[in-house]
């Protein structure tokens, strides 16, 4: 099959719904030629079902990135999908939680905001070491995150958190890049999105990009997100690492 990912083998996290930008880089990603195997946490089940959407059958492994016995144990069950010998090119990085609490930046607990920052933030790190003993002739990591330079309404310790995933993809690619690994981010837009729905206040939040995107951006609409996510994850970029891209309409150069 051509395309800009044929050949490839890509890990793909966060497949809930077919509304997230995983869904859509999962079904990208196929398109271009890549071999996909999904992750999921808690109702795998439902995300199962979900991999039945994709335009070929994907396997699902269960993850819980808090959970370092399962991340201890993902290669071998990369292997298990992939074949002995047959190695892992690229892994996407689509997961993100915080607690009631954590959307509410003085009043948040440590204890909320801890669990915000594991899992959105420090999980790309045991992700990209859970996935290095298959990846042997290094590869492409691309996360996503959600402009974290500004203060948003309403995102509070969440947009802390996405500050400190910016920072661990930088270090991350400084670390790897001797491992031919890259470590990018794709900083999307918002999107309406069973994550969406976790985030108190998210209609004031997303009114910023119905007023304020030069090119335009659609709510309902993930595709181009996973577009900039399979380009990073494609030969196309072979010396960009530690980089962001927007993907979110322009807003993020705007002035007041």
């Amino acid at each position: 099959m051509s395309g800009i990912l044929a050949g490839k083998r890509i890990l793909v996290t966060g497949v809930i719904t077919e509304a997230s930008i995983a869904f859509h880089t999962a079904r990208l990603a196929q398109e271009e030629g890549a071999e996909v195997i999904l992750t999921g946490f808690g109702r795998v089940s439902l995300v199962e079902r979900i991999a039945k959407r994709l335009p070929k059958p994907a396997p699902v492994i269960e993850l819980d990135v808090q959970n370092q016995e399962q991340l201890d144990g993902l290669a071998d069950k990369v292997r298990e999908h992939l074949g002995e010998g047959v190695d892992l090119d690229g892994v996407v990085h689509s997961i993100a939680f915080g607690p009631q609490g954590a959307f509410n930046f003085l009043e948040g607990s440590w204890e909320d905001v801890g669990t915000a920052v594991h899992v959105s933030a420090y999980s790309l790190k045991a992700l990209t070491m859970a996935c290095l003993p298959v990846m042997p002739r290094g590869g492409s990591i691309v996360g996503l995150t959600f402009d974290a330079q500004f203060a948003w309404p309403k995102y509070d310790w969440m947009g802390v958190a996405k500050a400190a995933l910016e920072s661990t993809s930088r270090y991350l690619a400084r670390d790897l890049g001797e491992k031919n690994v890259r470590c990018n981010l794709v900083s999307a837009g918002p999107i309406k999105s069973m994550a969406a729905k976790s985030i108190p206040g998210f209609e004031e939040l997303a009114d910023v990009w119905n007023h304020r995107a030069p090119i335009g951006w659609d709510l309902t609409d993930p595709e181009p997100a996973g577009r900039g996510v399979v380009a990073l994850l494609s030969d196309w970029f072979p010396r960009t690492t530690g980089e962001i891209v927007h993907v979110d309409g322009g807003v993020h150069m705007m002035g007041a």
